[in-house]
């Protein structure tokens, strides 16, 4: 048996000697863990305990905060739509989120003063800066990326809407007008590809999409408005058709002295007088932004019923989208809903309708959570809109409302509404059947069919449409010829008609 040491031995010195830099290794460690937890607390017990105290109380403070707005989150979903489209709350909190990185960083750096690092051995020196280094990166950068993400959140507001003047809901519902085309960079407002009314309920968020071909002529204006005054017989000028209208404006802008956006003012005129309802906002969409979109949020699921050309045969990239249910990437789907190669104008509002009800209904939160900075930098490149920042947070809590419920939809196509020379008193009965449905209540009686030809010719880009003598059935799928039907262009439920 070995003989003790005797106290003053240099083996009991190194074993005395050790054991105490264990100790503030793990001293040293706990305080690490300890600013991890409780930020402050290291400073309370070793420190700085004013510091100390202020850390803590503000860490206090900022769980109630947060304790708070998750109940409140939890009870009432206006309170977070509110919360993500207020700028000025953002901004705070973007500030606020930077001051607790800087903050909570120095706490860590005091932290690794305190453990008293230069009386460790050199590896658990080491060791002691390689966690408080971890610790604090981590901590700092998550905060740092979350004050990041709010600052785009902040900016997509400023960018995307504007400070208008709000709109209160005509007869309970909110109408806005979706124009798509092929704008770019301030080039807002020429010619829209296609014009589509969203009739919003404003308590249930039940929505109609009213679809209007952009080929319909010798419509009237809004009573009262610049353009019914300069049209007072409808819009009956030689090839002027609906999608012609802000083209005209933009040629008279001298009419429309107070006007921003002329063309989409008078456009606004147009849909009014033809379909009855008063627009409160309108948005302008970019269909190259809508492919971004689409691939942020990683495609959409959609039923292809019959081969869908991807651009036009000169084209090298030529090809067809074929049959059955499949999910397309941003530039299948953007063809998809602008495709006339083998159909019509009126196939292509269909199938619009379809991509738009797709999109509402697949894009869940965990999606825009996941992909937000993509989403973001779309929507700002895809969309222009007159909808005030303030308004936003009452959309969004109507768009999660229309998500668990059908989609209507009515457009003003052949074989119903004869898009040459339009019976307005017909038009309005189908827009208030269409509403009257969705809200529950029993449509009108059923308007007299319209003739059975459409009159005018036009253009290869704007042509109009022509009704067979005997008017068919509007059934079908989301494809297909004016002879073959276009279901989704008349449904009270999209979901099943696409």
């Amino acid at each position: 048996m070995s003989p003790a040491a005797s106290p003053g031995s240099p083996v009991s010195r190194f074993t005395t000697l050790d054991r105490a830099q264990r100790v503030r290794f793990r001293r040293a460690l706990a305080l690490m863990v300890m600013t991890l937890l409780v930020p402050g607390s290291a400073q309370l017990v070793a420190g700085n305990r004013r510091a100390g105290r202020i850390a803590t109380r503000t860490w206090m403070a900022l769980l109630l905060i947060a304790a708070l707005v998750l109940v409140v989150s939890s009870l009432s979903h206006g309170f977070v739509f509110w919360a993500v489209s207020n700028t000025l709350l953002l901004g705070v909190v973007r500030l606020s989120l930077m001051a607790l990185a800087i903050g909570w960083a120095l706490l860590f750096l005091d932290a690794w003063r305190l453990g008293q690092p230069l009386g460790l051995h050199q590896r658990q020196r080491m060791a002691v800066v390689g966690i408080n280094g971890l610790l604090c990166f981590s901590v700092a950068g998550a905060l740092l990326f979350g004050a990041h993400m709010v600052g785009v959140q902040r900016h997509f507001m400023l960018t995307m809407f504007g400070d208008g003047q709000v709109v209160g809901a005509h007869e309970g519902r909110f109408n806005v007008l979706l124009l798509g085309g092929d704008s770019g960079a301030g080039r807002w407002g020429l010619r829209p590809d296609s014009l589509t009314v969203a009739s919003i309920d404003a308590t249930t968020g039940k929505t109609v999409l009213i679809g209007l071909p952009r080929n319909m002529a010798n419509f009237p204006f809004a009573e009262g408005s610049v353009m019914d005054k300069q049209f007072p017989r409808g819009f009956d000028c030689d090839d002027c058709y609906l999608n012609g209208v802000s083209t005209w404006a933009g040629d008279h802008t001298e009419l429309f002295k107070k006007s921003d956006n002329p063309g989409i003012d008078a456009t606004v005129m147009a849909i009014e007088g033809i379909t009855g309802l008063k627009i409160n906002y309108w948005a302008m969409v970019n269909l190259a932004g809508f492919r971004n979109l689409v691939d942020a949020v990683g495609g959409v699921t959609l039923t292809v019923r019959d081969p869908i050309p991807v651009g036009l045969p000169h084209d090298d990239f030529f090809r067809y989208i074929e049959p059955g249910t499949r999910k397309l990437d941003g530039m299948d789907t953007l063809w998809f809903a602008r495709a006339r190669e083998g159909s019509d104008d009126y196939s292509r509002m269909a199938r619009q309708k379809c991509v738009m009800n797709a999109m509402l209904q697949q894009i869940t939160p965990q999606d825009a959570l996941k992909n937000f900075s993509k989403i973001a930098a779309a929507s700002s490149q895809m969309i222009s809109t007159d909808v005030p920042k303030s308004e936003v947070d009452t959309f969004l809590a109507l768009a999660i409302k229309a998500k668990s419920q059908k989609l209507g939809s009515v457009s003003l196509v052949p074989p119903k509404v004869v898009t040459a020379d339009p019976d307005i008193d017909v038009v309005h009965t189908l827009v208030a059947d269409a509403i009257a449905r969705a809200e529950g209540r029993k449509p009108a009686p059923a308007a007299p069919s319209a003739p059975s030809a459409e009159k005018g010719a036009g253009s290869s880009s704007d042509q109009p449409a022509t009704t067979p003598a005997t008017s068919p059935a509007v059934t079908g799928g989301s494809f297909g010829s004016l002879k073959d039907g276009y279901a989704a262009n008349q449904a009270d439920d999209l979901g099943s008609a696409c």
